[in-house]
C-alpha cells in the first residue's frame, strides 16, 4: 500500500511484558507479547551464573531477558509466516531475522 498526503498513517501499540525470577545461580526469563491476536506469545529465555562469575544479578538479567526476547522475536517471525502460508496457500515460508 502506498502512503499519500491524504492516506493517514496506520498505527497500532502492542506491549511486551518481561517478568524476571533469579534462584541460585539461574535466572529465568519470560516475555509476554500483548499484541492484536486475543492470544499473547510468549517465550522463555535464562541464564546461568558460572563459578567464578561474581554475584551481579543485573547480568544474569540482561543475559535471560536478552534470550528471552530473542525467542519471542524468532516466535513472532513463525507466526508470521503462518499466517503467509494460510492467506496465500505458500508453504515452507520463511522469514529471514534481519
Amino acid at each position: 500500500m502506498k502512503l499519500t498526503l491524504d492516506t493517514p498513517p496506520r498505527m497500532n501499540q502492542w506491549r511486551v511484558v518481561v517478568t524476571l525470577f533469579e534462584q541460585g545461580d539461574v535466572t529465568h526469563a519470560r516475555a509476554v507479547l500483548y499484541g492484536d491476536s486475543p492470544t499473547p506469545i510468549e517465550a522463555n529465555g535464562s541464564s546461568t551464573r558460572g563459578r567464578s562469575d561474581a554475584a551481579i544479578p543485573e547480568i544474569g538479567d540482561e543475559v535471560a531477558a536478552a534470550r528471552a526476547l530473542r525467542h519471542l522475536a524468532d516466535h513472532l517471525l513463525d507466526v508470521a509466516a503462518t499466517d503467509i502460508e494460510q492467506l496465500t496457500g505458500e508453504h515452507d515460508v520463511m522469514l529471514r531475522p534481519l
